[in-house]
């Protein structure tokens, strides 16, 4: 559910360059009772981000002075593998994660980031090694990323463009999900339905009324 355009993102990115970070280590189980979306940020990444006691592990990025304002992640192969958990999205975004770059991603975990307004963007290997070596310094952990320009920009010449779907490019663009797409093609879909009615009735025949139904 895209709430609101997505416009180019500036900020500090984090290295995680393990391979197959999968969604049990991105939104453990215990943090999937809940009904709603709201409280998840506390969730995402919690077995890395804190200890048994629940204070900070020094060691995780995330809890290092330099990226404790991380807007971008930068990861190794196949992240968000495992488990269908939307919820792994959801608390990554409320962590301030507005973006994700990486060689290769989950399929449910890349659908559902790109349907929620997370953008994920897939680079070669060699690019991401480039630029995980970046950002290994807070002091050049500066990106940006131009949707519109599918250009990602870092420090030290880092420069690179990316490709995207042009229609999940032009959903993220305008804040807009897949029901927004079909709400808005609603005339289209009535009058569809209105000619195939005319068309063959006996389609749609109501025969508890013993008329079809109106449009």
């Amino acid at each position: 559910m895209i709430s609101r355009p997505l416009k180019p993102i500036s900020g500090v990115a984090a290295p995680l360059p393990g391979s197959n970070i999968d969604t049990d280590v991105i939104m453990p189980k215990q943090f999937l009772k809940t009904i709603n979306r709201e409280n998840l940020a506390n969730g995402a990444f919690h077995d890395l981000r804190f200890d048994e006691a629940g204070k900070p592990r020094p060691d995780f990025v995330l809890n290092q002075s330099g990226y404790d304002q991380t807007v971008i992640l930068v990861t190794g192969p196949n992240f968000g593998c495992g488990s269908s958990r939307e919820h792994a999205v959801w608390g990554l975004m409320q962590l301030g994660i507005r973006a994700i770059i990486g060689s290769g991603y989950g399929g449910i975990f890349f659908d559902n980031a790109m349907k929620n307004g997370l953008l994920l963007v897939t680079l070669d290997e060699a690019d991401v090694a480039v630029l995980l070596r970046t950002i290994s310094n807070p002091a050049t952990a500066q990106i940006d990323i131009d949707l519109g320009a599918q250009e990602i920009i870092g420090r030290d010449g880092f420069a690179r463009r990316f490709q995207m779907n042009p229609y999940q490019k032009d959903l993220l663009q305008s804040g807009q999900d897949h029901i927004d797409r079909t709400l808005d093609a609603l005339g289209d879909i009535k009058a569809f339905q209105l000619d195939r009615l005319t068309q063959f009735p006996w389609l749609t025949f109501n025969a508890d009324a013993g008329t079809a139904p109106s449009l």
